[in-house]
């Protein structure tokens, strides 16, 4: 509750400042308030952050395009333009903590740092499309001021609830009125009635899921008034019919009308009533009878947006599955055997010969429903593949979690887009718990091209049911739902759940528990910095302000700071 009045004081300022500058004149752009020097290491920061965050050949147009709208953005002088451009491209990474302190010394920005945050966001929604990468850079802009990412996700609900009051106060015969007059001026001023042409030659129609006019004065009280001037001149309509689907429905407005090649069932169930300027869809790896029979059960306690999917698919299948499960688990395999299974496989030998003769004789009981579980989940991973590269969710990130056959949908999903032409800017996180797919990095490399923020491997060594259904499909037991993918890059992040997860059957009944230690928040348990956010120092790579250390020569500042949280890392 203090955190909702604060906003609305604060909300409440803005909306007497916007009024005020609408009388005087023309708004200045929140970032065009700093003074010059605190714009060039604003511009700097974001340029290198950028080339720390996406590297990448393929993601250089998108580094290149960005600093250069952005320094338009800032008004800065063109003659920065080449300086920005190379920061862009990689140079200059020791003058991040330079240009931290420099930006933070503005007068504008001593008393509200959040600015900044504000700012990066009209700049990213100026054109309709909140592309994954720019919310990566905005989270991680966020962690190196210091501003907690909360801020950005309060930011962002409370702009749509801004949009959302005002569609509910025009009266039937003023939409109407609107409308007309909207028609009449279509010639001269098409962006206002949604026909503009944004991203690739996409038009976008008048009935957009939240497409209510963006009018400056309202969005004033939540991005202020500069933001609002940037985006209520340009877009209106168009912007929020472009982020949240033009069909008006979005993700539950889709259902297959015909068959899909294997695929019998393919639905997004709302997990969720709010909406949101980036999504979650979860993805249920199995079911089976009694309380996990739903595919929106797991999910029940989990909060990492406000606007959450579930997708349900082959629930035919997936029953015949988890009833395998639970039937071998409960009927057929003794305490002994169990314990017998772990020690096999934690030794690292297991093979057809080590494993008991009793599991055995009844293998066929799950290895049948398994395998056309495996066949329907790679089908349906490159089928859901498809219709985000639509962008039947909108033009918004979107985060993804599976545990089971529900990661290895996600698995092929994203190896089916990044075989694909536009696929990046799409996925923010993914979040696979209990994978059944290939181990080795080689076959995660492609997934960089696609995911702009974090790729989380949850594991369990000890998963000996998982090990028995590959005995026979992957002889070296290289299955990155057992152990870590050693992939070298900052994405990848490897959590070890072995000392929550005591067989594969947990994934479903402990979610809860597991959300928590992969940094997802949840209705119990809402961590400040973890789960709203994209990006910390991923395992294994250093983060940015590390680096910037050490080309300082600044090593014995590393133990203060690490112990201050600077640079914090998911569990």
């Amino acid at each position: 509750m203090a955190e909702e009045e604060k906003w609305k004081r604060w909300a409440l300022k803005q909306h007497k400042e916007a009024e005020h500058a609408g009388e005087k004149g023309p708004c200045v752009l929140l970032g065009q308030q700093l003074g010059e020097p605190g714009r060039f290491a604003y511009a700097a920061l974001c340029g290198i952050s950028l080339a720390w965050l996406f590297p990448e050949n393929e993601q250089s147009s998108f580094r290149t395009e960005f600093i250069k709208g952005f320094v338009k953005w800032l008004d800065l002088p063109n003659a920065v333009l080449p300086a920005m451009t190379a920061f862009a491209g990689g140079l200059g990474g020791e003058g991040t903590e330079t240009f931290t302190e420099i930006l933070l010394k503005d007068p504008i920005l001593k008393e509200d740092p959040l600015l900044i945050t504000q700012d990066l966001l009209s700049f990213s929604l100026q054109d309709g499309y909140y592309d994954a990468r720019a919310r990566v850079l905005i989270c991680h802009v966020c962690w190196l001021l210091r501003i907690p990412l909360k801020e950005l996700g309060v930011l962002e609900e409370s702009l749509l609830e801004s949009l959302k009051e005002q569609k509910e106060e025009e009266s039937e015969t003023a939409e109407v009125s609107r409308k007309k007059k909207e028609r009449r001026k279509k010639l001269k001023r098409y962006l206002l009635i949604g026909l503009a042409t944004v991203g690739g030659g996409t038009v976008i129609g008048l009935t957009g899921g939240l497409a209510a006019p963006l009018v400056a004065a309202g969005a004033a009280t939540i991005i202020g008034s500069a933001g609002a001037a940037a985006l209520g001149s340009t877009a209106g309509i168009a912007v929020m019919a472009s982020l949240f689907g033009a069909a008006g429905a979005g993700l539950t407005g889709y259902k297959m009308k015909k068959r899909v090649g294997a695929i019998e069932e393919f639905e997004f169930l709302p997990l969720t009533e709010g909406k949101q300027l980036h999504i979650t869809i979860a993805i249920t790896g199995w079911l089976c009878t009694g309380k996990y029979g739903s595919f929106t059960a797991p999910w029940s306690s989990m909060l990492h947006s406000s606007e959450q999917y579930c997708l349900a698919w082959e629930s035919k299948y997936l029953m015949e599955l988890g009833n395998a499960l639970d039937s071998l688990l409960n009927g057929f395999v003794n305490m002994m055997a169990q314990e017998a299974l772990k020690f096999t496989v934690l030794s690292g030998i297991v093979t057809a010969l080590t494993w008991p003769a009793s599991l055995l004789t009844v293998a066929s009981v799950i290895d049948n429903p398994w395998g056309v579980c495996l066949h329907r989940s790679a089908e349906v991973g490159k089928h859901l593949a498809h219709i985000l590269l639509s962008r039947q969710q909108g033009q918004r990130p979107v985060t993804l979690i599976g545990f089971s056959l529900g990661a290895r949908v996600i698995y092929f999903c994203l190896q089916e887009m990044a075989q694909e032409k536009d696929s990046q800017g799409i996925i923010e996180d993914v979040v696979l718990l209990g994978a059944p797919v290939e181990g080795e990095a080689k076959h995660w490399k492609s997934l960089t091209k696609v995911v702009s923020g974090r790729i989380i491997n949850g594991y369990c060594r000890g998963d000996w049911l998982l090990s028995f259904v590959y005995r026979t499909s992957s002889v070296q037991l290289n299955v990155a739902g057992l152990q870590p993918v050693n992939l070298d890059d900052r994405r990848m992040v490897n959590v070890d759940l072995s000392s929550v997860v005591n067989g594969h059957l947990d994934y479903m009944k402990q979610m809860d528990t597991i959300l928590k230690a992969v940094g997802i928040k949840t209705k119990e348990c809402q961590p400040e910095e973890k789960g709203s956010g994209s990006l910390f120092s991923p395992v294994g790579k250093k983060s940015q302000r590390a680096a910037s250390r050490e080309a300082r020569g600044e090593e014995n500042n590393r133990k203060e700071e690490d112990e201050a949280g600077a640079e914090a890392l998911p569990p």
